[in-house]
């Protein structure tokens, strides 16, 4: 997903760590013009965030935009819900999986694409301790190997 007009704001990069990501969809996200404000500034926080369906619609919950500084009583409250626009296909699909044991949806990160903000979110599945252990293991043999090809270079 390389653009010139792909502008990235904030990324889940716990999002990786914790699950195996299947499928990604893009989204459009509703909010108001303060939050839109906040957002193009970079201040927003996808750490702990999830979307969930409801009622065939797909909403996230526990992103944080910070209030706009000069918002004033126009400042919505940062931890809000917020409606994702997506197909009505791509939903039935999302539903699909997620009725499915062990699927969540996972937003990966926030971006700008031609004007507009947009959410990425991931169908993805929880891993446990040992598959994450196992590739914290692969991480650090593959910067030990690369770190070793150096080494050799500069003799």
């Amino acid at each position: 997903m390389t653009s010139e007009n792909i502008k990235v704001l904030a990324q889940n990069k716990k999002a990786s760590h914790d699950y195996f990501i299947d499928e990604v969809y893009e989204a459009g996200i509703v909010l108001f013009g303060t939050e839109v404000k906040s957002v193009r500034m970079g201040k927003v926080n996808l750490k702990d965030s999830f979307a969930r369906i409801e009622n065939n619609e797909v909403f996230l919950y526990n992103m944080h935009i910070s209030p706009y500084e000069k918002g004033n009583i126009f400042n919505k409250d940062p931890l809000r819900t917020r409606k994702l626009l997506l197909n009505r296909r791509e939903i039935n699909k999302l539903t699909g999986y997620v009725t499915q044991k062990g699927y969540t949806l996972v937003p990966l990160r926030v971006y700008l694409k031609h004007g507009l903000v947009k959410i990425e979110l991931a169908v993805a599945r929880g891993k446990k301790l040992y598959d994450k252990r196992e590739d914290i293991a692969k991480r650090d043999a593959k910067r030990e190997i690369e770190r070793h090809f150096k080494e050799k270079q500069h003799i």
